[in-house]
């Protein structure tokens, strides 16, 4: 029964990511088509190509990035961030997202770095990611700062985690993507029972 029991276990662990993924696909996948066929009904009538809402999902996350690029874009982008700029709660909420959200964007590669973070005379190390290289454009207390680093250390199963300003020589980079490293702070940084030690 015990055998049994753990077969189930290994084969429900296997099942349930492959399961999660494809369900947030089906959910998106279907969510475009609907809308695309809500939105081209009225002019092509009853013909309708699947597939359709995903290419125009596509060209239109394409052409905002586009409008985005352009150099009269941050003034109206401004003016549509407003509502979620100004609102108390929301404002909280919108203002974390979109500077976690700005880490990973193209212009930020620079910026991102993996460390092993290590205080001196310590044994204790985490992985943590560099998100500030200087403290200058910060308070006045926190700019004060200037051998210092912030370092973002996420929280294993969660989402969430502390962010430390410490000295640059506590800080060692690793050989690690930002993504690798995140999903890896995910699940705690398990052994996933591959390159177990002989």
């Amino acid at each position: 029964m015990k055998r049994l029991s753990q077969y189930f276990f290994r084969g429900l662990i296997a099942f349930l990511p492959v399961a999660l993924t494809v369900y947030a696909l089906i959910l998106f996948v279907t969510w475009a088509e609907r809308s695309a066929m809500a939105l081209l009904r009225p002019v092509t009538g009853d013909f309708y190509l699947p597939g359709l809402g995903i290419a125009l999902g596509a060209l239109l996350i394409l052409g905002l990035g586009v409008l985005i690029s352009l150099p009269s874009a941050p003034r109206l982008f401004s003016w549509v961030e407003l509502p979620f700029t100004n609102l108390p709660v929301v404002k909280s909420i919108y203002s974390s997202l979109k500077n976690f959200a700005d880490y990973f964007a193209p212009h930020a590669q620079d910026t991102q770095q993996v460390v092993l973070l290590t205080m001196p005379g310590s044994e204790l190390s985490t992985v943590g990611l560099i998100t500030r290289q200087s403290m200058q454009g910060l308070p006045k207390g926190l700019s004060a700062l200037d051998d210092r680093v912030a370092v973002y250390l996420p929280m294993g199963y969660m989402i969430g985690g502390y962010t430390v300003f410490v000295p640059r020589s506590w800080t060692t980079p690793l050989d690690m993507s930002v993504e690798e490293a995140m999903r890896m702070a995910l699940i705690a940084f398990m052994a996933s029972g591959k390159g177990k030690a002989e």
